[in-house]
């Protein structure tokens, strides 16, 4: 697998990663303001800008998932998700302020580890 490709998969992910952050901030900042207001939540999470920009960011990457897709074979580009868990988790506890235990975190990382697993066999 070339640079390139491992560079393209690792963009997805992680714009995957940070539009899914940025569609929950938003639904947060949404339903708050639903509530306080009274208005629909559906109505106030399509105004979003957050919602709005998280939907471009993940649509920006499900494009370049489509370009990895066609260099690599999916039985190795799909395990490269699991770094997305990462990134959220982290992303999670550093921007949306929300907790993780250790559980959490060595079952993400024994997740990420079997990646490393994958990708360094050779199919």
């Amino acid at each position: 697998m070339s640079l390139t490709s491992v560079g393209l998969l690792l963009f997805a992910v992680i714009s995957a990663a940070t539009g899914q952050v940025m569609l929950k901030h938003g639904m947060q900042l949404a339903t708050a303001r639903a509530n306080s207001t009274g208005t629909s939540l559906v109505i106030t999470a399509v105004t979003s800008p957050w919602v709005l920009s998280g939907l471009v960011v993940f649509g920006i990457s499900a494009i370049a998932w489509l370009g990895a897709l066609s260099k690599v074979p999916l039985s190795v580009a799909y395990p490269f998700n699991a770094i997305g868990y990462l990134v959220i988790l982290t992303a999670s506890i550093v921007i949306l302020h929300e907790r993780a235990n250790l559980l959490t975190w060595a079952g993400s990382l024994l997740v990420v580890s079997g990646v490393i697993i994958v990708v360094l066999s050779k199919p």
